[in-house]
């Protein structure tokens, strides 16, 4: 069965098959197609807006719980100095350090940690979240947070910054949220959007076990180059394009490729911290010259890049 490429519409191939959710567990077993035309790649079967909508609010990162010991020692971490060491070592993929004023909007805001920090930095931080969950707790928060698809969304004045971290690689179509991104932006407003990299070193090691494949969550996997060629197509000027690669996506990464015959037991072992901890040592130990060296080679793990609307 052919499935159009969602970046040029010309036909795909399987590229890689047999990928599952090694991250939450849920259901189903898909494919990675790539275009031969352009290099795109993308999640086959995608799932329609109604079930996308289930899949998340049951199975995607919050659902709810604020009282555990985990979210409140999360909580602490993230507005300690130590985070704020750790982006500055491991690379700030989200922008929680980078400081500013005006009006941001947090695509895919999930339960408002980023939209405080957002706001701690100078901005005057909004939210937009499809969970309900997720958005009732950013709420609580003090956060204006809109419950609604972005082509639907019509803010009352423009925002300065769109943050869209680890959110375009979710979208169906990712040019239309794009051009939604452009329409809610004023002139000469900024766009700051990190995914992973379709050509990552890690693939290689990992194949179907790369934690950011992530399906069926991920539909639309970038390279640098398709993702600063769909920026330029869509109206932006690319100010700034690099790699970064988190210790703990490469300790997801190893731990789902070293427990791959068991993805129950691969996700019970990503949620036991110390494990985790001690694969982020050696990932930013160890491996430094070599994740150093993948990031200068545009093989990193993350693209992060900012880009200005004309």
């Amino acid at each position: 069965m052919s499935d159009p490429c969602l970046f040029c519409g010309a036909a795909t191939r399987v590229d890689l098959p047999r990928v599952v959710d090694n991250r939450f567990g849920s259901p189903g077993e898909y494919a990675i197609r790539a275009c031969a035309a352009c290099g795109g790649k993308q999640t086959f079967p995608r799932p329609d807006a109604p079930t996308l909508k289930g899949l998340y609010e049951r199975w995607y990162n919050y659902g709810g719980k604020t009282d555990s010991f985990y979210a409140t020692a999360r909580e602490a971490f993230l507005f300690s100095p130590f985070y704020r060491l750790m982006l500055a070592v491991d690379g700030d993929v989200s922008f929680h350090s980078i400081r500013g004023t005006g009006r941001l909007i947090d695509i895919g805001c999930n339960e408002g940690r980023g939209l405080a920090l957002y706001r701690a930095n100078g901005f005057r931080a909004e939210g937009l979240e499809l969970n309900r969950h997720a958005a009732a707790a950013a709420r609580e928060r003090g956060f204006a947070v809109h419950e609604t698809w972005i082509e639907d969304f019509a803010p009352a004045e423009p925002f300065d910054v769109a943050v869209l971290s680890n959110v375009l690689e979710h979208a169906s179509d990712p040019r239309i949220m794009l051009k939604h991104v452009k329409r809610i932006l004023r002139p000469g407003g900024e766009v700051w959007i990190s995914l992973p990299n379709a050509e990552s070193a890690l693939i290689g090691l990992a194949g179907p076990d790369w934690i950011n494949w992530h399906v069926p969550f991920h539909i639309v996997h970038f390279t640098k180059l398709r993702l600063t060629r769909l920026l330029e197509e869509e109206g932006f000027a690319v100010r700034d394009a690099r790699n970064v690669t988190p210790a703990l996506w490469v300790a997801q990464s190893a731990i789902a490729r070293l427990w791959r015959r068991d993805a129950q037991a691969t996700i019970r072992l990503q949620r036991k911290a110390p494990l985790v901890a001690a694969f982020m040592a050696l990932a930013r130990g160890l491996l430094f010259p070599l994740l150093w060296g993948w990031n200068r080679a545009g093989r990193g793990d993350c693209l992060v890049v900012r880009a200005r609307r004309a």
